[in-house]
């Protein structure tokens, strides 16, 4: 049996300090921290800090110090706050957040990036993406399809910058393809693209042929075969049985409002998209129920929110749980190898619990093994 790192993070992390014997007493766990603290997206810095911090308190470990920098809004700003990090002697940093910050970090050849970012495509060698990534969704989706036995289902992905990340991880996780389409995110465009997809004016030019057709038969009891049609919106089957829209927030919404006003339903075929954090507007969107999204474990989330709130009297940001978890992390490897030989690590295939769930690690990028969920007379299911 291929031989895997267990984590139990937090509810067991006590276990593991029996290990602090390994560690001299004067020798530090030095984290560097990446979050942008100035701009447009401070507010998310200061949750992450917040979070890192809810971290090291629970592990309660005085040999664990952490560093936080500004990434600011540019890709030098980052490089320069990895460069004074470098200069301190950390070796191991949690972050950048977004994937515009990684752009010149590979030029720190003996730091360990563990970015929040979900994009996994063009990454620096030095730099492990530890979002949640469009192959962990795919894997999970994927189950739900072989589980259900699903095999034409239809890919509908925005012409936006995240649909080679899309593709990338649709090839990863060998789903099988049936229909493949990319869509523009303008109403107008939008509307006519999936009347195209959906094959909707010829459907619906088959009710009326339909309908005539009867009209001007002999049939035995037309009128009420006339009656039936004259309920229906459309005639003639659809060739899918599922539909992955691979969108978010009102964007998602409109897609979905699109299929239901070329008369495909959710009651008939399933809707499925990606991770969405449990928004709750979609609640609320009772004409597109039910549907179907991978996400982290729901318990888990809202058992860290309450904490999280408990302490700093404020919710918290979606990417400072997993930061959260990646303190948890580092404290566990230091253990096991000396922080500056972690690339190594990372390269090779490891597994570990967090608060998230069990993470998956190879070839520097981490992959989560998430729940599946649906949205269903407006409650949220866990399906496996």
């Amino acid at each position: 049996m291929t031989k895997i790192i267990k984590i139990i993070f937090i509810s067991s992390i006590f276990l593991f300090l029996n290990f602090l014997n390994l560690v001299s007493a004067n020798e530090k766990i030095k984290i560097g921290l990446l979050v942008p603290m100035t701009g447009d997206n401070k507010e998310i810095g200061a949750s992450i800090i917040k979070a890192v911090s809810l971290a090291v308190k629970d592990i309660n470990n005085d040999l664990i110090e952490i560093y936080p920098k500004d990434t600011g809004t540019r890709a030098n700003q980052a490089l320069k706050s990895a460069f004074e990090l470098k200069q301190m002697g950390i070796k191991i940093v949690i972050g950048p957040v977004f994937h515009e910050s990684l752009t010149y970090l590979n030029e720190m050849k003996n730091l360990t990036f563990l970015s929040l970012t979900n994009k996994t495509l063009d990454l620096p060698k030095n730099v492990i993406s530890a979002g949640i990534n469009s192959t962990s969704q795919f894997n999970t989706i994927k189950k739900f399809l072989d589980n259900n036995n699903l095999q034409k289902t239809l890919f509908l992905t925005p012409i936006q910058n995240f649909e080679f990340e899309v593709k990338n991880g649709l090839k990863n996780s060998k789903i099988k393809v049936f229909e493949n389409f990319e869509y523009s995110t303008e109403p107008t465009k939008l509307t006519k693209q999936i009347e195209e997809i959906t094959k909707y004016k010829i459907r619906k030019q088959n009710l009326a042929d339909e309908i005539r057709r009867i009209k001007n038969s002999n049939e035995i009891n037309k009128e009420k075969k006339i009656k039936r049609l004259e309920k229906k919106y459309t005639l003639g089957n659809i060739n899918f049985d599922a539909v992955i829209i691979s969108d978010f927030d009102e964007s998602l919404k409109s897609v979905a409002t699109s299929l239901l006003y070329t008369d495909v339903s959710p009651k008939n075929k399933y809707f499925i998209t990606l991770n969405q954090w449990f928004d709750e507007s979609l609640i609320e969107e009772t004409n597109i129920q039910p549907i179907y999204y991978p996400s982290i474990n729901k318990e888990n989330f809202d058992n860290y929110k309450i904490k999280y709130f408990n302490a700093f009297n404020e919710n918290p940001s979606h990417l400072s749980l997993l930061s959260y978890d990646l303190v948890g992390l580092v404290y566990y490897l230091s253990f096991k190898s000396d922080l500056s030989k972690l690339n190594r690590i990372f390269k090779k295939k490891n597994s570990f619990k967090g608060k998230i769930g069990i993470f998956d690690i190879k070839d520097n990028k981490i992959n989560h093994r998430l729940n599946f969920y649906k949205i269903e007379n407006q409650k949220l299911i866990e399906i496996f």
